[in-house]
């Protein structure tokens, strides 16, 4: 059985924390919102046509309650600047200790009026039912953008796990919304991947912790998948967690579950797997399931225990040269935990080509030792921790000069300051992928991340990235200008240096932002 059901059927969840906060309001109203949003941008949560930037600060104090989080949308233009987090009018949820809302965010325009809508989760929250606290179990709120702006006054969702699927059961440490990946299909239709990569599965008559699983909603039609379902690659075992990151583009997604054990005596050696947005039986389609394999087997490298292959994961379109359209996927896959030689907690990231068939090429396998990367494999880098991967121009055959990838190092000394970290800029098409590397990091001068390198900063934990700028946030920030986080909006052109153009700062205190917060800076 695919997820743990009570023998009594299925167990409605009814809190007031939880509840449907508005809806999509009256055909007259939906044309009103629709005439005012004009959409034509990813993300653009008052429809003007201009990008807004979404910034989580997950560790946030908000009402008293620690780590409860919250979420800023910072409209383009100068616009103004909005707050969401559990408190917001609207929201009907209360602000809890250790919530840490905000902590994944997805942006697509879930009802097609033009403005784009957000999606939060909230993966610790707790859920009460019965009279029982259910703790970690997780909630996923869906704020509609308006041609106002977004937050108060926002018509809001509020789902826990039998809220958004009564196919399932709400329970402790399920850790619903953990990972979120939002988009619109080839076809046109909005889709909503949510993971929850501490739900336990039940195969053979054996209930294995934390296998995890994915909620998959494509226009109204809802469904889950997990490696227990047919089609799907891989074995349910206890702690694969299975949901615990996604991508996307508008043809493919995958999950990566970094709890994998593969073979025997590796736990924690990495998986993912791709699936298409053909619906099969109500289901996405699954393609193809990626790990390193034994030595000589799957992709380059070796699985090993604590690599955690698909920690993080990005995908991108691609377009072949014989076709007039993106009909095939670039996808990046972290490995932090990776061995380089002797040298434990280096990291890795691989690069695949996915066919629409589930046919995939290696492109790239790159660590610090590659031959003509900058710099060295070094103790507790972990190098991938974060991966963000983009095609510059998906209107042409996709090459070396469209394609770019950021990997977060996150442990990586800046001379003699600790766990500063940074980020490394390769070109995964090129022939030689250390041709034309660039390794960045904060600096008062001479860096496209103006700032002081501090102790354990850990810049590189937090990524992003659109068509045209790359988002680095340092949500740990020590450093004395940016104590409360900072987001960095660089312009790839820059990163190129094709261009001049300089790097959006934002921090609390500057541009609108509330002077206040934990950990702002946390996108992707």
């Amino acid at each position: 059985m695919r997820r743990r059901m009570s023998g009594a059927g299925l167990v409605a969840v009814a809190i007031a924390v939880f509840v449907v906060a508005g809806g999509p309001g009256p055909q007259g109203q939906q044309a009103v919102a629709a005439a005012a949003c004009t959409g034509g941008t990813a993300t653009d949560f008052n429809g003007d046509g201009v990008t807004d930037t979404v910034v989580a600060d997950p560790n946030a104090t908000v009402a008293d309650a620690v780590r409860a989080g919250l979420v800023r949308v910072v409209l383009g233009d100068g616009k103004g600047v909005f707050e969401i987090s559990q408190a917001t009018t609207g929201m009907n949820a209360v602000p809890e200790r250790g919530d840490q809302f905000g902590a994944a965010r997805a942006a697509y325009d879930a009802n097609g009026d033009g403005c784009t809508d957000l999606v939060v989760g909230a993966p610790y929250e707790d859920v009460t039912k019965d009279g029982t606290d259910l703790r970690d179990a997780g909630a996923v709120y869906v704020i509609h953008g308006t041609p106002a702006g977004i937050g108060a006054g926002s018509s809001v969702e509020s789902y826990t796990q039998t809220q958004f699927d009564p196919g399932t059961v709400t329970e402790e440490y399920d850790r619903f919304g953990f990972a979120l990946q939002s988009g619109t299909t080839s076809a046109g239709a909005p889709y909503l991947v949510i993971g929850a990569p501490g739900e336990n599965i039940t195969s053979g008559g054996k209930e294995f912790a934390d296998a995890g699983c994915i909620h998959y909603m494509q226009g109204t039609n809802k469904s889950t998948a997990n490696e227990d379902d047919p089609g799907v690659p891989g074995i349910v075992e206890a702690h694969d967690r299975f949901g615990y990151s996604l991508t996307g583009t508008n043809r493919y997604f995958a999950v990566g579950s970094p709890g994998e054990t593969i073979g025997t005596g590796t736990p924690f050696a990495g998986a993912v797997t791709v699936f298409n947005h053909t619906l099969t039986g109500g289901a996405p389609t699954p393609l193809v399931g990626l790990d390193q394999g034994a030595s000589g087997e799957g992709l380059d490298g070796t699985a090993e225990s604590n690599d955690q292959f698909g920690t993080s994961i990005d995908m991108t379109n691609f377009r072949p040269a014989d076709q007039t359209y993106n009909s095939e996927a670039l996808l990046a896959i972290g490995t932090p935990g990776e061995a380089v030689g002797s040298v434990t907690n280096s990291g890795a990231v691989t690069v695949l080509r996915i066919k629409p068939s589930g046919a995939y090429t290696q492109l790239a396998s790159v660590d610090a030792a590659t031959d003509g990367v900058e710099g060295f494999p070094t103790e507790g880098d972990f190098f991938g921790q974060r991966v963000a991967l983009v095609n510059t121009d998906t209107s042409a055959v996709s090459s070396d000069a469209t394609i770019r990838l950021a990997v977060g190092v996150p442990g990586r000394d800046v001379k003699d300051v600790k766990d500063a970290g940074a980020v490394h800029i390769l070109r995964p098409l090129d022939s030689s992928i250390g041709a034309n590397d660039k390794i960045i990091t904060r600096a008062a001068s001479g860096s496209v991340l103006p700032g002081t390198a501090t102790a354990r900063d850990y810049t590189g934990t937090s990524l992003t990235s659109g068509g045209v700028n790359l988002y680095v946030g340092v949500p740990y920030s020590k450093a004395a200008e940016t104590p409360k986080g900072v987001l960095y909006v660089i312009p790839w052109a820059n990163l190129t240096g094709s261009t001049t153009t300089g790097t959006t700062t934002l921090k609390p205190g500057t541009g609108g932002i509330p002077d206040a917060g934990t950990s702002f800076g946390v996108v992707g």
